[in-house]
């Protein structure tokens, strides 16, 4: 007669492995692994290990609506986005989902078309009804939030646009600071003949933008004209720059986005000028592209990591899981590249 060890089963294939299977091959009750699932902190690291490490041989995936049931809780942050096309609300985005995951959220994001009540108030229900334990609002126009100021929010939120009203609840990058610290490298630079090409009125961060400029020009004493308003592409720049080179009245341009900063430089090659002898250029967000510009752009760089991770911090310090961080503004880094240079009198 012989005796043989117990080996436990493998999961049966074609069959998804469930929880019950994790805690039969890892030799734990199904109560421990939906502990470890959980982050319980009573779960000694030995054993929280080997649970991961079947989870990861077994390829578990958690059930969600089942983890819902049993905790009351659906782990979920929402995102409220306008404009998730262009590269800052995008950027922001995908911060936000990479600081969730590391928490151990999920993110659902709900995109809106138009600022319109109906349509943001289909949004939140969308979102309301996955059981969001927070929402973050996108939101770059200030109609956005006129009309969520509107509506009756239940769960923490945060935006991430300042509007001047409601602080307690916006973090952001400080984009007065950015557009201060790109206007004033052109003026020590030399420039005084500096022309702003701006992004769209309704936009918080292209009239923040504008503001810094207008801001820094009067502080260091130099005339300006009024700013050119854009629409962030890299067509409108290079129209604005063809119609700007024909009176050449200026010496450098501060383009409110990288975008728009490349039509511009691509209008002053046409017209067989040097970058940075004959325009400086410099732009904002530095987005990936930038560096790879010809020639290099100058631009200011927007943590967008620690903007998604002060975001998460600060909604899971609300619901009651985290410290919360302080709500505020980001500041941005000025990136000196080949674009801007000494004007050639």
């Amino acid at each position: 007669m012989s005796i043989g060890v117990a080996v436990p089963e493998e999961p049966q294939r074609g069959r998804a492995p469930s929880i019950r299977d994790v805690a039969r091959l890892a030799g734990v009750s199904h109560q421990t692994v939906s502990r470890v699932l959980n982050h319980h902190p009573s779960i000694r690291p030995e054993t929280k290990q080997r649970v991961l490490d079947v989870m990861g041989e077994l390829q578990y995936k958690p059930n969600r609506a089942a983890r819902a049931l049993v905790t009351s809780r659906s782990r979920t942050l929402g995102i409220l986005s306008a404009s998730s096309t262009q590269y800052g609300p995008a950027s922001s985005i995908a911060a936000i989902e990479s600081a969730a995951r590391t928490a151990g959220y999920w993110v659902s994001t709900a995109n809106i078309e138009s600022a319109d009540a109906a349509s943001i108030a289909d949004a939140l229900a969308h979102l309301t009804a996955q059981g969001i334990e927070g929402l973050v609002v996108i939101a770059p126009q200030v109609r956005v939030f006129d009309t969520l100021a509107r509506l009756e929010m239940d769960v923490p939120y945060v935006s991430l646009q300042s509007t001047g009203r409601d602080e307690d609840h916006a973090l952001s990058v400080d984009q007065i600071a950015g557009a201060r610290m790109a206007t004033r490298h052109l003026i020590e630079l030399g420039h005084r003949s500096i022309y702003h090409l701006a992004g769209p009125q309704d936009w918080i961060e292209a009239e923040a933008r504008m503001r810094g400029f207008l801001e820094e020009m009067s502080a260091q004493d130099v005339a300006t004209t009024a700013p050119i308003l854009g629409d962030w592409t890299a067509e409108f720049g290079y129209y604005a720059g063809r119609e700007l080179l024909t009176v050449r009245d200026f010496t450098a341009i501060f383009a409110s986005n990288d975008q728009m900063a490349l039509g511009l430089m691509h209008a002053v090659r046409d017209a067989g000028l040097d970058i940075p002898r004959d325009v400086s250029i410099i732009g904002f967000d530095d987005i990936p592209e930038a560096a790879h510009f010809w020639p290099p752009l100058t631009t200011v760089r927007q943590d967008f990591a620690e903007l998604g991770r002060r975001c998460v911090a600060l909604l899971l310090g609300d619901i009651g899981e985290a410290s919360t961080e302080a709500t505020g503004t980001i500041t941005p880094e000025l990136v000196v590249r080949r674009s801007t240079g000494a004007p050639a009198f």
